[in-house]
């Protein structure tokens, strides 16, 4: 059987707010593999986006270990959890976090920078990812002389340039409209076959996770359930994902 990428093992995150305790999350167990597309859903305050920067380090467990690749990123410092998001993880924002003085090619480029690459070989880089999400026509435009759709394209394209083991995507459809919506999804899909890329996804919009393989819900901290997409449905034609009753949803 494969070596999951990402391992979960009892998962704790408890927050104090004034002199309560608020358990977040509660010893959630997950394992995740190479080139999966898992969805992870819940509503608001159910634990989702606390167990996304979990497994991307951006936050320490109160207990428990998530493993990256073998690596124990629990145990690591924040240095270490710094250089390891640069090596082997993107990210999509709903807000999008483009630098609105940049262009998008320089948006783009970044993590490029931070990898040490020279100026020519990142804004190449940059720029093939800029055409593969079909904005090569618009690579020397800033932020605000785009919709929030290519917006979201351009930060599609930066979270794909260095080519990431990891894409963690964060309501990245949050702002969009219905039609614009699908296009981004078909295209991050894309991208992650592709690349065989893992993709995971946070959103509270059951709609969303048509696109994945796996759909996680998220209740008061649990995993209330776990459930795989029936072959040759979700990713090709996401609106005949059927419901676990077999009923085209």
């Amino acid at each position: 059987m494969e070596t999951p990428i990402i391992q979960v093992e009892n998962l704790r995150k408890v927050y104090r707010v004034g002199n309560e305790r608020v358990v977040a999350l509660n010893g959630i167990n997950l394992d995740v593999f190479p080139g999966e597309m898992l969805c992870i859903v819940g509503t608001s305050g159910s634990g989702k986006s606390t167990l996304l920067n979990q497994l991307a380090g951006l936050e320490k467990p109160t207990g428990g270990v998530v493993r990256i690749g073998g690596h124990n990123i629990s145990a690591f410092s924040e240095n270490q959890l710094a250089r390891f998001r640069r090596k082997y993880i993107g990210f999509v924002f709903q807000s999008y976090n483009l630098m609105p003085t940049m262009t998008a090619l320089e948006n783009v480029s970044m993590p490029l920078i931070f990898r040490g690459m020279q100026k020519n070989k990142r804004n190449k880089a940059a720029a093939r990812a800029l055409r593969e999400v079909g904005l090569g026509g618009r690579i020397h435009h800033r932020p605000n002389q785009m919709s929030g759709g290519q917006q979201q394209r351009v930060g599609i394209a930066r979270a794909f340039v260095s080519k990431p083991k990891i894409v963690f995507a964060d309501e990245p459809t949050g702002n969009l409209d219905s039609t614009t919506t699908d296009e981004v999804m078909q295209m991050m899909v894309r991208l992650c076959r592709e690349q065989r890329q893992t993709l995971i996804l946070v959103t509270h919009d059951v709609e969303i996770s048509r696109y994945a393989d796996r759909v996680v819900t998220i209740l008061d901290g649990n995993i209330a359930s776990d459930r795989t997409a029936p072959p040759g449905t979700a990713r090709e034609r996401p609106a005949q994902w059927q419901g676990e009753n077999g009923v085209s949803e």
